[in-house]
């Protein structure tokens, strides 16, 4: 097959897809999109929003963990699509078993947010509650998907087989800013696991993080390990990174901050880097 066919052949998949996609939206009359303005979720709410209009509305869960860029890049994905949004505040750093931070800490995080929506569902008359999983997730550790499941809650983009390549190239399409926008993560990521999640932590992670890409790096990661705040930015960005003058600005912003050291992580950014030492740990 010449290299034009193989693209047009993925086109038409992707348009496959895509249409399964409307349809098994329209097929559940109502949704709740669970809508943190990642990739996933927000091609998710936008789509819902098209093709469902008042059946759908997209619900953010907010509270300390939730990162300020992202609260910020979900209001701007909201205002440009007049996507039907609400927040509500949920209460995880009430939970003992959630600051604890054991290895499936984000499941009583989803618990959490999932029995609020389950309420919300149940209240206004919504028939499902839905969440941004996409086909390349299932291999990945996700104890957050035990709690989905224990509520029902479907995965549009998983159930129609797409995967985040795909999503992004389709969110390109319709003109979302998230298109092409780094993977996030809840901000109680950045503590090793064992180590007790609290507000102050996680405003000194969100601070850091802010400070860097003011500095101009767009995929970045600030690891809390106590005094110490280990850096992470991509493969592409550690050449800048490295130079003499850019780690003397991003040590004077982090220990502004209140960390103590400041540490760059020479492998750069990779998604779920604190789960390496269990790997390490059970590799033994």
């Amino acid at each position: 097959m010449t290299s034009a066919g193989a693209k047009e052949q993925a086109a038409n998949r992707l348009e496959t897809k895509e249409a399964q996609l409307v349809e098994l939206l329209k097929s559940l009359g109502s949704v709740i999109v669970a809508f943190s303005g990642g990739v996933d979720s927000a091609y998710l709410a936008v789509t819902a929003a098209i093709h469902l209009g008042p059946r759908a509305i997209a619900i953010t869960g907010d509270s300390a963990s939730y990162p300020t860029f992202q609260r910020e890049l979900a209001s701007r994905i909201v205002s440009k699509f007049a996507i039907r949004h609400e927040l509500i505040l949920t209460e995880e750093f009430e939970d003992p078993d959630y600051i604890s931070n054991p290895v499936n800490r984000c499941y009583y995080c989803k618990s959490e947010l999932y029995q609020k929506l389950s309420a919300l569902a149940e209240e206004r008359g919504f028939k499902v509650i839905c969440d941004g999983t996409n086909a390349d997730d299932v291999g990945d550790y996700r104890p957050g998907r035990q709690a989905a499941r224990e509520f029902g809650v479907r995965s549009p983009l998983l159930e129609c087989g797409l995967t985040k390549a795909e999503i992004r190239e389709l969110s390109r399409r319709a003109g979302l800013p998230t298109w092409d926008e780094p993977a996030s993560a809840c901000l109680s990521s950045r503590i090793p696991y064992g180590q007790v999640v609290t507000i102050e932590k996680l405003s000194m992670v969100d601070r850091a993080e802010s400070a860097l890409k003011e500095l101009g790096f767009r995929q970045v990661r600030v690891r809390h390990h106590g005094d110490v705040a280990r850096i992470e930015v991509s493969e592409a960005e550690l050449p800048r990174a490295l130079t003499v003058e850019m780690t003397a600005r991003m040590s004077r912003a982090l220990k502004a901050i209140g960390f103590n050291y400041v540490t760059l992580d020479l492998e750069g950014y990779r998604t779920g880097s604190l789960n390496e030492t269990l790997n390490r740990r059970d590799s033994r």
